[in-house]
């Protein structure tokens, strides 16, 4: 996840050194979230029938292998495959539609919820030392020994994932596959989750990838842009361990819409005052707090209401709403700056998704379907 952070540190430097338009990154980008979407799904199942530790080490691979294309992609058709086909398919099986449901699964129901918190810090903690640590890089050995060292330090989950050894076991509510899928796709509270959950991606990757950008348009230096990723990061350490130990006790599905509405009111900000470095300070912290702490919910939902046997795979369908929202805020980010000049209609649509997401959360029924 740290090192998913840092690809908008690379779109300027990138840009200037082959011509390239923000619109070409950003299609980049969201091609890249769509595919880790559909994959997911897939991903997921082969994770619920073989086990995780295989699953994850092969998607580590094709994440490296995305990485080192991508610094010797010299067309946009290259850069399209590396930075989008091959990193998605790699972060499909290396971030949390995997590895939440394997934390889930190992730990009692009581304490699920706070693990899969900490779990969702881990992302965080990754984004808070690598995105700085991407600015440095980029800055001392230019962005294609950065985009080197990103690869190499993605070798690491290897090693890390043969730790994680056997399967599921089988379903206590007696269910295949099919039959749990199924189940989910008839339950109206799954479709809440999804589109719910396709608000949070457009928010995440359109910020993940613009707001650099954003910041030195409105006069800001690139560190500033750097940094307020960095400490959305840090903040989210504290925002995701928090969300997992607060949906332990209180409605999962309130704290869902409270999140969102905060994001809402958080873009506001930016809407409403001139972009300072404090402001943006500001703007990231209170951001940070709400950045990842949707997925411990989401994910925890999904394996409260539909149990856990399945979960890889139904967290999988539910993280491709998340990813056609990606696809959508970071294309049309791209899209309407190079056509307007100006972020500032992604902007209120954000902050309006951000409030359609609080309303959707509210309605979603926490009883559960099957035996856990």
């Amino acid at each position: 996840m740290g090192v998913r952070a840092t690809f908008g540190l690379f779109m300027q430097p990138m840009g200037l050194a082959h011509g390239w338009g923000r619109d070409v990154f950003s299609l980049a980008f969201a091609i890249q979230n769509l595919m880790w979407g559909a994959a997911a799904i897939g991903v997921g199942m082969a994770a619920d029938k073989y086990g995780a530790g295989r699953t994850i080490a092969l998607s580590a691979a094709l994440y490296f292998l995305g990485l080192l294309g991508t610094r010797y992609a010299g067309s946009e058709l290259a850069l399209y495959a590396s930075a989008g086909v091959l990193m998605g398919l790699g972060q499909a099986g290396t971030t949390f539609a995997v590895l939440l449901p394997v934390v889930g699964r190992a730990v009692p129901a009581s304490r699920r919820s706070a693990a899969l918190g900490l779990v969702s810090a881990g992302g965080s903690m990754g984004q808070f030392v690598l995105v700085p640590a991407g600015q440095w890089l980029i800055d001392t050995l230019d962005w294609t020994g950065a985009l080197w060292v990103m690869a190499a330090l993605m070798l690491l989950a290897i090693p890390l994932a043969t730790r994680l050894t056997g399967r599921p076991e089988a379903s206590a509510s007696g269910l295949s596959l099919g039959g749990a899928i199924r189940q989910a796709i008839r339950h109206p509270s799954f479709h809440l989750l999804f589109w719910s959950y396709a608000v949070c991606g457009f928010h995440t990757a359109f910020l993940t990838l613009h707001l650099p950008a954003y910041a030195v348009d409105s006069g800001l230096k690139a560190s500033d842009g750097a940094m307020a990723l960095a400490l959305i990061g840090l903040f989210n350490i504290v925002g995701s361990y928090a969300a997992g130990r607060l949906g332990g006790h209180f409605s999962k599905k309130t704290l869902l819409a409270g999140m969102y509405g905060v994001r809402a009111a958080a873009i506001a900000l930016l809407l409403i005052f001139p972009l300072t470095p404090w402001l943006l300070g500001v703007f990231s912290s209170v951001i940070g707090l709400v950045w990842l702490g949707t997925v411990p919910l989401t994910v925890g939902l999904v394996g409260h209401i539909y149990g856990m046997r399945y979960a890889a795979t139904l967290s999988g369908i539910v993280f491709l709403g998340h990813q056609i929202g990606s696809f959508v805020g970071v294309w049309l980010g791209g899209k309407l700056y190079v056509a307007t000049g100006s972020y500032d209609v992604v902007w209120w649509m954000a902050l309006g998704l951000g409030v359609m997401a609080a309303a959707l959360s509210l309605p979603i029924r926490e009883r559960p379907l099957a035996a856990a």
